[in-house]
């Protein structure tokens, strides 16, 4: 018995040291990787989205507008309604430059609104008031704004979006937008073709909410990720009720309509900067995570800049976007002023992932 009882308290000391191990090390492995086992488990929680209905999207340069209209199940009108294309701007000095010019042979007025405060409360400058010199292409047709952060630390930064998003109502506003004005409401890096907005101005019986699926890139065109972009939308204005916003506003989608490239920056700083001021600043949990070199190596193997899962509703999707994302080396159907001036924006097109420091 006395043997027993000693085997016994030798096994009690094993398994307090076991423990003393174990839990720590369990703690440690849930701080570090608590965040993936919630995405992970998404499908568990979260049911998905009603799906949209898609829209097919037919374009050929050599097809009449009357004869697209036609195949959209729309009709020609006499003339085209005016567009308003409004964008906050944070710092995407080239991107801008993509879009506007993509989209300048079909926009009556571009409405953009600047603020001297990130999402997150971070003072920064007025960097497209700094540059406005290289948009004079459309100067005449420009409607900027400047409004002031409220700079409250600790807020949710979705609450100063949104303040900054109402400000943007107001300039429209003074921009003399009308009813049945088409508006487009995307954030910069959503570019919506120029053919999908000359067609949406030109057709009769368009549905009057209408989102748009864009390919969606990570850090230039090299990096498809999917197509599954939704957020840009075109709205036919209704005074007093057309509200400025990035969330579902329809279930009606348009397919294959444009481009959205997340994170496309030329200076490793402007990466650095973006993942400090965006509304999920939360995602970056650890200091190294702004480390410049990492953020160059990431960008090279098409990985995440937080670390994070695929954000998707089946574990099907979810393991089979694990991973970085697969290289493509196709530059066919890209917007057009970044082909024309593809030494300028060298860094968007495939193989050419190394980046200025900034």
């Amino acid at each position: 018995m006395s043997r027993l009882r000693c085997m016994l308290r030798g096994n009690d000391i094993r398994i307090c040291i076991v423990l003393l191990i174990a839990i720590p090390v369990f703690m440690f492995g849930i701080y570090l990787h608590g965040q993936k086992i919630t995405y992970f488990l998404r499908p568990v929680w979260e049911s998905p989205p009603k799906p949209f209905q898609e829209i097919p999207h037919y374009y050929n340069e050599n097809v009449t507008m009357e004869r697209l209209c036609h195949l959209h199940g729309w009709k020609l009108r006499e003339s085209p309604r005016r567009v308003f294309d409004a964008v906050l701007f944070n710092n995407e000095i080239d991107i801008l430059a993509l879009r506007w010019n993509e989209l300048s042979p079909y926009v009556t007025q571009f409405v953009l609104l600047e603020s001297n405060s990130t999402f997150t409360s971070l003072l920064k400058p007025l960097l497209f008031a700094g540059n406005r010199h290289q948009f004079k292409f459309v100067e005449p047709r420009l409607t900027y704004g400047m409004v002031g952060g409220r700079f409250k630390k600790g807020e949710n930064p979705f609450v100063e979006e949104a303040y900054q998003r109402v400000a943007l109502d107001q300039l429209l506003r003074i921009a003399g937008i009308e009813e049945d004005d088409l508006l487009t409401m995307s954030d910069v890096d959503e570019i919506p073709s120029g053919h999908t907005i000359n067609l949406l101005r030109w057709c009769d019986d368009i549905p009057p909410v209408i989102h748009l699926q864009l390919r969606n890139y990570l850090y230039s065109f090299e990096y498809h990720v999917d197509n599954k972009s939704w957020r840009a939308s075109v709205h036919r204005y209704k005074p007093g009720k057309t509200r400025y916003a990035h969330y579902r506003q329809s279930d009606i989608i348009l397919s294959d309509s444009g481009w959205h490239c997340s994170f496309c920056f030329r200076y490793v700083s402007e990466f650095i900067f973006k993942m400090k001021a965006y509304s999920h600043t939360d995602r970056v949990r650890f200091p190294h995570y702004l480390n410049p070199k990492r953020i160059q190596d990431i960008i090279c193997k098409g990985a995440d800049l937080f670390d994070m899962l695929p954000e998707e509703y089946t574990f099907k999707e979810i393991i089979g976007k694990m991973g970085p994302t697969p290289h493509s080396y196709s530059a066919v159907h890209l917007p057009a002023y970044l082909l024309n001036t593809a030494e300028k924006y060298k860094y968007l097109l495939p193989g050419n992932c190394r980046r200025e420091s900034g």
